[in-house]
């Protein structure tokens, strides 16, 4: 797949009432970019999750939450966990190869050197492993993950943080 040309995105703390529009993303790009990797059954038991709404509430209030905005519109999304979990990162179906993913883990790796993690981890599909790896995460191991009802295939992959900033004297 070629890169398309990148397009100038806003970056925004996510907020409650972005709920329904990042859910619907959720689902669409699962539906429509995962199904390359994942059957139909997968990819509809994992989808199946945006429609747990107080769960996608909780996770905006308790991690640190970010969408990228173009023209008015949430064309991803990503998070964080105090303790350098990330644990959400989706591209629109239609904003894939555009430099989103990578602006967003961006400010997700800066925010994990400010609240002093010294590693960043996930776990990430089939789909996403050659963008974390293209980007200095490992794998540490395959694994089954259970979603609702089926066990899907992804990894453990993990990332040294090293912050960059230097001592003057």
């Amino acid at each position: 797949m070629r890169r398309q040309s990148p397009i100038d995105i806003s970056i925004r703390e996510a907020k409650e009432s972005d709920t329904e529009e990042i859910t619907q993303l959720f689902y669409e790009t699962i539906q429509s970019v995962n199904i390359r990797d994942y059957s139909q059954e997968d990819v509809d038991d994992w989808s199946s999750w945006y429609r747990d709404t107080d769960k996608w509430k909780e996770g905006i209030s308790s991690q640190f939450f970010i969408v990228a905005i173009y023209n008015s519109m949430i064309v991803g999304f990503g998070s964080l966990a105090v303790d350098g979990y990330l644990d959400f990162m989706f591209i629109h179906k239609d904003f894939q190869r555009r430099g989103i993913a990578a602006k967003l883990l961006e400010v997700l790796e800066e925010k994990a050197i400010s609240q002093n993690n010294k590693s960043v981890y996930s776990e990430v599909s089939i789909t996403a492993r050659g963008f974390f790896e293209s980007h200095g995460y490992k794998v540490v191991k395959q694994q089954l993950k259970k979603s609702r009802d089926r066990a899907l295939v992804n990894y453990i992959m993990f990332k040294e943080i090293i912050s960059n900033l230097s001592i003057v004297r």
